[in-house]
Formats: structure tokens, sequence, C-alpha cells
């Protein structure tokens, strides 16, 4: 299981964060971008080596590392020479200037809320979560939540809120990152609530939102198994079911910003009801409150006062691993709906890597090798292997650094967007 802490190595060798892009790759950036990000990236590296791996003079890269110096965003950093003679001059390299900013990000979600603090080069500063009961909020409760979070967080970084940069925010939902607008979510009793612009005017700081479940293959990317992967898919298995997907490197979302809803695709035509109000998705049958019903139905809970969804799938879990048949039946049935889900992400995209993620991957029912062997039957034949498949259960965490990492993109491209201008001018 990967670390999301960037934090430095042995030596004081610094790790970096975001994608490893293999050398001479051209994805049409502007080249201080691309040299920004391959710095970040290292963690630390040589002028002389991002020359190599970018295909561009060492004239062009001393020039802008120059200009990026001067603006503060990176640093200068001695590393100690191979040799063991000690004679010379040590080594100098390249990294991000940790403290030229830091960002917050959050996860708002059903059940808890989670937040972090990271500085400019990836590493965790603070951390905190404030649990919650279920069910859609008003707009102003969110906000409420959202501002006692953040002051939570930055007096455990020690920090006041002028000390940020930005905040990035995942939700769960149909979430329009470009525009800020949260056009349907779970937590929110409105629907095409403009959540960046009124957060950022209650919080005093830019604000960038996104679906929860693009954050966690943002998080993959940046700090996880997905840095060194152009194109991978995740898939993400909580209170809903979400997917994140990694096309060359980058976030892919679709035209109008909001693809890669998984959970919505349908596998039962006029089937069971889902809480976007359609019937059939995948959600309606392989997401926690998916599995409640079932259980509440099969072993006739229906008649007990309802405990929360958690201590329900709990009970549900102990009674399928103790052998009870309709509890491993329910568990059964949701892995068969998820093989059906996987399939088509198979056959559809083709990607290196699919991670399963999310709090529910405790319950091995759902990826058992049953569930593995009916995905490998309804994906295409075409005799080569399918992408392998990895579980990822590492607990909301991972979705505040995915938003931390929205908050880090975010802030960076805006100063090197500064920073073309003047250099322009």
């Amino acid at each position: 299981m990967q670390t999301l802490d960037a934090g430095v190595g042995q030596k004081g060798a610094r790790k970096g964060v975001g994608p490893l892009i293999a050398p001479l790759s051209d994805l049409q950036r502007p080249l201080r971008q691309q040299i920004f990000e391959r710095v970040r990236a290292a963690g630390m590296i040589p002028r002389v080596q991002v020359a190599k791996e970018l295909g561009v003079s060492p004239a062009s890269v001393t020039t802008i590392t120059s200009e990026l110096i001067d603006s503060g965003l990176i640093e200068e950093v001695m590393t100690a020479r191979d040799s063991d003679s000690g004679r010379g001059r040590p080594a100098v390299a390249l990294g991000v200037r940790r403290d030229a900013h830091r960002v917050a990000g959050m996860k708002i979600s059903d059940r808890e809320h989670t937040a972090v603090i990271v500085d400019f080069a990836g590493n965790l500063i603070a951390d905190d979560a404030i649990p919650r009961r279920p069910g859609p909020m008003t707009l102003n409760d969110l906000l409420l939540a959202m501002e006692t979070l953040l002051d939570r967080v930055c007096a455990k970084a020690a920090l006041s809120r002028a000390d940020l940069s930005a905040i990035g925010v995942g939700v769960p939902g149909f979430v329009d990152s470009l525009d800020g607008i949260v056009l349907w979510s779970s937590i929110l009793n409105d629907r095409n609530v403009p959540l960046a612009s009124v957060a950022s005017r209650r919080l005093g700081l830019p604000v960038w939102i996104d679906n929860d479940a693009n954050l966690v293959a943002l998080a993959e990317l940046w700090f996880g198994a997905g840095r060194t992967l152009s194109d991978f898919a995740v898939v993400t298995i909580e209170h809903g079911v979400g997917m994140g997907f990694v096309l060359n490197h980058r976030l892919y979302r679709g035209s109008q910003r909001l693809g890669m809803e998984l959970g919505h695709i349908k596998v039962q035509l006029d089937g069971a009801l889902c809480r976007c109000g359609q019937r059939g998705c995948l959600e309606a049958y392989v997401a926690d409150y998916a599995l409640a019903r079932e259980a509440t139905t099969a072993l006739n809970w229906g008649h007990k006062d309802a405990p929360p969804i958690g201590v329900l799938l709990e009970s549900l879990y102990d009674h399928a691993k103790a052998g009870n048949a309709t509890a491993r039946s329910i568990f059964r049935r949701a892995g068969r709906y998820l093989a059906v889900g996987l399939s088509n992400v198979i056959n559809l995209f083709d990607p290196a890597l699919i991670i399963l993620s999310g709090e529910r991957m405790r319950y091995d029912y759902l990826y058992a090798s049953e569930t593995l062997a009916e995905m490998d039957n309804l994906a295409i034949n075409t005799g080569r292997p399918r992408p392998p498949i990895e579980i990822h259960a590492w607990g909301d965490l991972l979705w505040a650094h995915g938003a931390a990492a929205l908050a880090l993109s975010s802030v960076s491209e805006m100063l090197l967007a500064a920073n073309r201008e003047i250099a322009a001018q």
C-alpha cells in the first residue's frame, strides 16, 4: 500500500509528487509548466537532467528555472555527491519551494468530513475529520461544516486562513468543476448550487470543487500507484459508486465535465431505484445503501429500529463471514453487478490499471475470485491479459489529499500563467 505523505527521504532527499511523465513526452503544454511539473514530480532534479528529459537545450532550462526561482516557486537544493571523498562543492539540484504556498483539501461526504493541509511540495502538514449523520444538508449547513472543518485543521497546523492560497473540495454527485457548480449531490437539498463561488466568499479564499471520485483518481496520480501510468481508472464504492479516469496523465472529465459516472450506467431496465431518481443504476445494487436495503428485506430486519448504515453493514458482513447463506448471497449479487460495471470499463477504455477504492473494499466478497472470474467472462476476449486490479482501502483522508492536489494544481497553473505573462513583457 502506497504512502500519501510526499515527505523527505533518506539523507534529506525529496520524494516529489505529481505524475511522473516519461522523458521526451510531447504533452503540448508550455515549456515553463513542463519544467515546473518535472521538478515537482522528481522532488530534486539537476538542470541538465530536466533538459535531457524534455529534449530542450540546457540554456532554455537555465533561463526558465532562473525565472521560476526569482518568482519564488522553486529553489536550488544542495545535494551530496556520489563520491565519499568529500572534495569539491556539493551538487546543485532544483526543488519546489515548500513554503511558497499552502493549500487545504476537503472531502464533504455523507458520513464524515475530512481535511488536510499540505505545503507547495505536497507534504502533509495537518489533517482532521468530523463525523456526521447521513442525509442531505442545506447550503448554509454545508458552508458551516466547511468553515468549522477548515478552522480546526488550520488550528492543528498552527496556521490562519490567510496563510492558505486555496482550497480544493470534493463532493459526491454531478459536479461541473470548471464552473464550480454542483448540479446534484446526495449531500445537498438543492440542485445547481454554485458552491465554488459561494464557499469562496464565505471562507475568504479561492475554492475549486470536483466530484469526489475524480479526486481519488487525482490522489492516485499525485501520491499513489498512478504516478508512473499515463492511463488508469479508479472505481470508488462507498455510499455511492464513482469513477475517475486518467488519460495521458490528466483527469478526463468529458465535454461537459460530467463524464465517468460509472455508478449510473444501467444494469437492469426498470430495476431498483437509485438516489439519482432513475432506476436500474449500478449504484442501486452495489453501494452501501443498496446492500442495507437488501439486508433489511432478506434478513427480516425491517421490524428493528433502523441502525446506522455502517452498523447494519458490519452486522451483514459478520453474518456472511459466519456462514449465513442469505448474507453471503447479498454480497455475491452485488459482486456480480460490480463485475458488469468493471467489464464495461475494460471494454470501453482498456486502462493500464483499475484501482478499487473506498471503505467498502473491506468487504472482500465484492472482489472475490468469483467476481473477478465473472468480470473476465464479460470482458471482450482479445487473447491478451486483462488490466490488473488493485484494492486500495485508504480511507477518507485519501479523498482529501486528492482535493489538496486539485488546489495545488490550480494554484500552480495560475502562478505559472502569471509568471509567463511577466516574462513576456
